[in-house]
């Protein structure tokens, strides 16, 4: 167990030190920061000075040598925007985001994984029809454009809820339930799917054949086994949920990561950016390598491969 934990560790930092690499380069090539950042009558001093303020001036990889150096320091450099700190500015919108992010996230599970198992036990049935026809088109409408209706419609219609900010709990009715409806879609149909999978199997059979009751064989029987891949999407929807933030957050003006990444992309303050970045691929390796030792835990084939 130790040595299979070892390899995922090292393949988590393989992919995370190669993701700064790439992001940084590719930020670096794709434009000028001094020209984003500084109004179009900027004199060409004004763009030098401000290139050799920031380091910009010097070749893509001494910066990244210096970044690299920094970061390991926990210093993850300075805004070009305001001259705060990168680690200030992103450790006050990680609140926010979480607030928003994992309320989502409970609720989807709450409202995917018992609409998953209605559909299954009641295959083929008014039941089911219904509950996948919801889930098909929660899972197809973008969630930007969910959030956008929810504002039409309980904002600026029926105006019973704020469409932007953060100051009260009834601003995180509409960006929660957008988040929370997208993701349920898909926990649902993948619940479904593997439940019907693990109902048709022959030990299922045996216990109808034994008599155990249904709800005993479906509680007992068959949800644990299902759990095993359930867990992946779990996984994938909990890695997924920062990148969701980026395009739910400008919607309703949350004050979180995923809009002030916007923000920043926006303005070519690279150092904001990097910083997002960073944190949102260790927050996806976190989950991924979470994934991967719950399986291995829960199940040992995967440890002996």
């Amino acid at each position: 167990m130790g040595a299979f934990i070892l390899s995922r560790l090292f393949r988590a930092l393989v992919v995370l030190v190669s993701t700064v690499t790439v992001v940084f380069i590719v930020l670096r090539i794709s434009g000028d920061a001094a020209q984003q950042m500084l109004p179009d009558t900027a004199s060409p001093e004004a763009l030098t000075a401000f290139r050799a303020k920031w380091g910009l001036d010097r070749s893509i990889f001494e910066q990244y040598l210096i970044y690299v150096s920094n970061a390991l320091q926990g210093d993850f450099g300075t805004s070009y925007a305001d001259g705060r700190e990168v680690f200030v500015i992103v450790s006050e919108r990680i609140p926010k985001t979480l607030l928003l992010t994992v309320s989502a996230f409970i609720l989807s599970i709450a409202l995917g994984i018992p609409a998953g198992i209605l559909a299954a036990v009641r295959r083929e049935s008014p039941v089911d029809k219904g509950v996948m026809a919801g889930a098909v088109l929660g899972y197809s409408v973008p969630n930007f454009l969910l959030g956008l209706v929810f504002v039409f419609v309980f904002a600026v219609w029926l105006r019973i809820l704020p469409s932007s900010g953060s100051s009260t709990w009834s601003h995180m009715i509409l960006p929660v339930a957008t988040f929370a409806l997208f993701n349920a879609a898909g926990i649902a149909r993948f619940m479904r799917s593997t439940l019907i999978d693990v109902l048709g199997q022959p030990y299922i059979s045996a216990a109808r054949a034994d008599g155990i009751p249904n709800w005993e064989i479906i509680l007992f029987h068959a949800l644990p086994n299902a759990a095993i891949p359930m867990i992946t999407t779990l996984g994938f929807t909990a890695g997924g949920l920062l990148g969701g933030a980026v395009l739910i957050e400008p919607v309703f003006a949350w004050p979180g990561l995923g809009s002030g990444f916007v923000a920043a992309t926006s303005s070519g303050d690279l150092a904001v950016v990097q910083a997002m970045i960073l944190l949102f691929t260790a927050f996806m390796v976190t989950i991924n390598l979470t994934v991967d030792v719950l399986y291995a835990v829960l199940n040992p084939k995967i440890r002996m491969q």
